[in-house]
């Protein structure tokens, strides 16, 4: 490709760009961490530049206390907000700026979290209502995910995601609360409700469709 062309062009220009504007103009955009080496491709400069530049920036934003701060994970870069000023965010967010899960949606996730891997039926049966509605919810909006098959029916098996731990503030499944005082009576449910579910997943090859009443999607 010449260097006359649109493509040409434009690397000369971002070249010539001042380094420090242009990586946060970069790092404003980018929907996860962005390492050293593609910011060093993207801006046509050294890594070794690149490292001190974001450095260079992390240290300025700590030291004039703004509400943000550019934070070194997953080896790459990405703006976080400064967790002094979280209590703004989390009034934004929940002030009806963000659509809510419904209780079905809720419910079916908690589900999914405490028993995962779970297939589709296990949820249902758990539930006592189909949720195929509600986790198509769930799976669009990134909080569950599959999670391989389970071996003796090919059903798909769900998980929750990372965006799942980000979303309640957990570093882990581990700090999900403590399930054992519910367990006796909400396994007797499951076990009386699966005494009437039939031996299929509605994830599996061919399975019939369930007699369950249905989830509304949120």
């Amino acid at each position: 490709m010449s260097a006359e062309s649109p493509a040409g062009d434009l690397v000369g220009a971002v070249a010539d760009l001042e380094l420090r504007p242009a990586l946060e103009a970069v790092l404003m955009v980018v929907d996860e961490p962005a390492t050293e080496e593609h910011l060093a491709k993207v801006l046509d400069r050294p890594r070794r530049q690149i490292a001190d530049a974001v450095r260079e920036l992390a240290d300025e934003y700590t030291v004039q206390r703004r509400g943000f701060e550019l934070r070194l994970v997953a080896g790459g870069w990405r703006f976080y907000t400064r967790p002094e000023y979280s209590a703004a965010v989390e009034r934004f967010v929940l002030d009806g700026q963000q659509a809510r899960l419904t209780q079905a949606a809720l419910e079916t996730l908690a589900v999914v979290a405490y028993r995962q891997p779970v297939s589709r039926s296990r949820v249902s049966a758990v539930r006592g209502v189909n949720c195929d509605g509600v986790m198509r919810t769930l799976l669009q909006r990134g909080l569950v995910e599959e999670a391989g098959a389970e071996p003796e029916t090919g059903a798909i098996l769900y998980r929750t995601t990372n965006y799942f731990l980000e979303r309640m503030g957990l570093r882990g499944l581990d700090e999900l609360p403590e399930l054992a005082p519910f367990l006796p009576e909400a396994e007797a449910i499951e076990a009386e409700t699966l005494e009437g579910v039939p031996s299929f997943d509605p994830d599996a090859p061919d399975a019939p469709g369930y007699e369950y009443t249905e989830d509304k999607a949120d």
